[in-house]
């Protein structure tokens, strides 16, 4: 498995929107070899975003970044951000649970 981290700080008062933004963007229909991805808010800094994003190997994660729309879609994701995102591109070594699901996100905004 490969992917990325993100940290980035979102614009004072553009936290909800940078959200609501975010949903949809990584589906497998449109990023093959997508398989997950989780966006949170450091407790310390609420407006600090971090992403972990997993995709099967690393020839997809590349195919991916070299997609036009994705392109795009990191264009619009900074009209939110305070600056550029710091990025972390790594290969998964180990995992342990379950993927996080829309069930077990309930509650949790």
């Amino acid at each position: 498995m490969f992917g990325t981290i993100m940290r980035a700080q979102v614009k004072a008062g553009q936290r909800d929107a940078f959200i609501e933004a975010m949903k949809g963007r990584g589906t497998a229909a449109n990023n093959p070899g997508f398989l997950s991805a989780e966006i949170g808010f450091e407790d310390k800094d609420p407006n600090r975003v971090i992403a972990v994003i997993h995709f099967r190997d690393r020839e997809s994660y590349m195919a991916n970044a070299d997609r036009p729309q994705t392109d795009s879609e990191y264009r619009d994701m900074l009209q939110y951000l305070a600056g550029p995102p710091e990025w972390t591109d790594l290969h998964y070594v180990a995992f342990e649970g379950e993927a996080l699901t829309a069930a077990a996100m309930a509650g949790t905004a």
